[in-house]
């Protein structure tokens, strides 16, 4: 009995020692783990520091203005011009969508969380200031979208089998004989779909749903993962038919709230104009609602790759969805993909911002301990409407986001059809849901960095792009714009898609 007891006794220590060794393993390297991403994050962050620094600042606004000058100031005449073109019918003209969807498919990777989310998390580490130039990046950008969507159009291709296919690489390639750069840029934009058109926009969609909701991350990741897998299969035809349903609603249902809260926050939407217009052009940190922001430099940083991220103006996707539009010539259907920076930035973006700040100035605590969180920002914001605000802002995020990863679905395996062939379609699209299914238990924060990092280096060979060819979007607007519709009967040349084919 007493060995037994005594057996017993020191298997019981043994145990004891094993599970404490066990656990203390597992705690460490739990804490190694922690370390390691806690360096990632430093180092993604560092990066996106350099790669959004004061250079990538001047040469996308410098690109900005400069084609604004070129095209002789082409935002007047997306107003005029390009918001009625967007609805009109092209049923013979050479294409796979109409106009209208192709808008509708860049409207939908747009506007997403970059206008909710995006521009609460601009001025919260940039300072109400960042609303203004989030804003001008969106003005000046329209004219820079008109152009990528230009070229986009006449240096498209056909491939065998009837699809058409355009976009910064092809641009590169046939315009400038640049089929490397252009390259570069496929790899990079293939990459940033995954970031800025997938794992952004299912996290937005997990975090809105578990905090109104209480629905679980990974059911939310499960669903989207599942509903995207339908549709991308499908093709441009599915997804745009799915855009052009989807669009209109959710943008009209979200500004009917940024309008409720305006109308509730009436006495101080002047004071917030105000208020980011000084915070703009002001060294000062702000200190509304607790310290946020860091200075004219934060201001601009922040609102610039927010307004980068929400219109798209320069980083070369939405032309990838423009040169897939049954259209007359280039020129007609660069005005109508210029006015989805319009309607994105100009007037989504810019009545979120007035949203927040004034919410801000109504409420100087609603953003104390908050750290750097913008969709809490625009949580809150949204709870001053009476029982509906939070379902308002919950069908925002989920409409918007989800139309993002569709869109966005398109432009990536346009990319990858690029620079591998057909054979990648499959993968990429097995890849994307994916992404989709594990997105939300990523930190946004490191998200977010990754997807200004690739949106960054994506932007530098479509600007390229452009500049290059800004004498032949100079001679194409001359030629067109006073006569939108006369027919270019350039012959689309038919190619096989892949590297070294054609």
């Amino acid at each position: 009995m007493l060995r037994e007891n005594i057996m017993r006794h020191t298997v019981c220590q043994l145990a004891t020692v094993g599970i404490a060794y066990a656990l203390s393993v597992i705690n460490g390297r739990k804490q190694e783990g922690l370390e390691m991403y806690k360096q990632i994050c430093d180092a993604v962050e560092s990066v996106q520091g350099v790669v959004w620094g004061w250079g990538m600042i001047v040469l996308l606004l410098g690109t900005h203005l400069f084609l604004t000058i070129r095209t002789g100031f082409i935002q007047r005449k997306t107003i005029t011009k390009g918001i009625p073109l967007s609805v009109a019918k092209e049923d013979e003209a050479d294409g796979e969508v109409s106009q209208f969807g192709a808008l509708a498919t860049a409207l939908a990777s747009t506007i997403g969380t970059g206008n909710i989310i995006g521009v609460g998390t601009a001025i919260v580490l940039g300072g109400p200031g960042a609303v203004l130039w989030c804003w001008l990046t969106g003005v000046f950008g329209i004219a820079t979208k008109y152009a990528e969507s230009l070229i986009a159009v006449k240096y498209r291709v056909k491939t065998a089998d009837g699809r058409m296919q355009g976009g910064a690489m092809y641009a590169l390639e046939r315009g400038l004989n640049m089929k490397w750069l252009g390259m570069i840029f496929a790899v990079f934009a293939g990459f940033a779909s995954f970031g800025i058109g997938c794992a952004t926009q299912v996290n937005a969609i997990a975090e809105v749903c578990n905090n109104n909701l209480e629905i679980e991350p990974w059911v939310v990741g499960f669903v989207v993962a599942v509903l995207t897998a339908f549709v991308i299969f499908g093709g441009i035809r599915t997804i745009a038919s799915v855009c052009e349903k989807l669009v209109p609603f959710m943008a009209l249902f979200y500004v009917i709230g940024c309008l409720i809260i305006l109308g509730i926050n009436h006495e101080f939407v002047l004071p917030a104009i105000k208020t980011i217009c000084q915070y703009a052009f002001s060294n000062e940190q702000a200190a509304i609602g607790g310290v946020i922001g860091g200075g004219i430099r934060c201001a601009i940083q922040y609102g610039v790759a927010r307004g980068l991220f929400s219109n798209e103006s320069g980083m070369g996707s939405a032309p990838i969805a423009a040169a897939a539009a049954r259209t007359k010539n280039p020129v007609r259907q660069a005005l109508v993909s210029s006015t989805g920076t319009f309607w994105d930035t100009v007037v989504v973006c810019l009545m979120t911002g007035l949203v927040l700040v004034s919410t801000m100035l109504k409420e100087p605590g609603i953003v104390v301990d908050m750290s750097s969180n913008g969709g809490e920002l625009t949580t809150r914001a949204f709870a001053q409407i009476p029982y509906f605000g939070p379902f308002i802002l919950v069908v925002g995020i989920i409409t918007f986001a989800y139309s993002t990863i569709l869109g966005w679905a398109y432009y990536g395996e346009r990319c990858v059809e690029y620079f591998s062939g057909k054979k990648g379609l499959i993968p990429y699209r097995i890849l994307y849901v994916a992404v989709a299914l594990i997105a939300p238990v990523l930190a946004l924060d490191l998200v977010w960095d990754i997807a200004d990092i690739l949106n960054a280096l994506m932007a530098i060979p479509n600007l390229i792009a452009v500049l290059l060819l800004s004498p032949v979007i100079v001679k194409e607007t001359k030629k067109y714009i006073n006569n939108l519709d006369k027919v270019d009967d350039t012959q689309v040349p038919v190619v096989e898609t892949g590297v070294g084919k054609k």
